[in-house]
């Protein structure tokens, strides 16, 4: 049996309320706009049992550090401009694009690989990868790993 991954991305709508306080909770802390745990975990709403319980167990995910390679998966409709639109996001949000593989369509529907460089000079990634998601033609869009 295969051991199991200690780390996990997963999407914000996933993420229990209590852990996305705390993350909240850290924040103000990081950015001196409360003193105190206490301070922090009375404007969130939360326990500081809560606090202390997860702190150390959830962070943000910080997509924008220079040279990291992310892969993305994507599908969507085999129609023309969809590919090039999506392109266009990753070139308007700064990123550099290493790799593109695009299946074969089946049933009007093609499957997308894409590597794509982080630079320091790149936008935000998530926002990157929710305007991929809103596209029209765009079924869903997977950030499967990020080296």
């Amino acid at each position: 049996m295969a051991e199991m991954s200690e780390y996990y991305v997963i999407k914000k709508k996933a993420v229990p309320d209590v852990l996305l306080s705390v993350v909240e909770a850290k924040r103000l802390l990081e950015t001196h706009k409360v003193s105190t745990i206490q301070e922090a975990v009375e404007i969130v709403g939360i326990s500081r049992s809560s606090f202390y319980k997860y702190k150390d167990d959830i962070m943000e995910f910080h997509d924008n550090s220079q040279g990291t390679t992310i892969t993305i998966n994507a599908q969507m409709d085999d129609e023309p401009g969809v590919l090039s639109d999506l392109l266009k996001i990753v070139a308007d949000h700064g990123a550099n694009i290493l790799t593109i593989h695009q299946s074969i369509p089946i049933n009007a529907t093609a499957a997308l690989s894409l590597s794509v460089q982080i630079l320091e000079t790149t936008l935000d990634v998530a926002s990157m990868l929710e305007k991929m998601e809103d596209m029209p033609g765009v079924h869903s869009v997977k950030l499967i790993a990020k080296e």
